[in-house]
């Protein structure tokens, strides 16, 4: 049984590896938060590009 508990708290504390694990931690958040945002995020960039180009055109028209 001490066996088994000294090599449970090796593996606790072996950190090697665990940047890879972090890094795939982060692109699966940033993943999710794009697929659940991501629709919203494009309406916006869209809306703000429309409304963009509606000005230029109309500073273009004013001369």
């Amino acid at each position: 049984m001490k066996k088994l508990k000294q090599t449970f708290q090796h593996l606790i504390e072996d950190e090697s590896g665990q940047g890879a694990t972090e890094y795939i931690l982060i692109m699966v958040i940033v993943v999710a938060v794009v697929i659940a945002f991501g629709g919203e995020f494009r309406n916006r960039v869209v809306g703000a590009a429309e409304s963009l180009g509606a000005q230029i055109s109309e500073a273009m028209n004013f001369r």
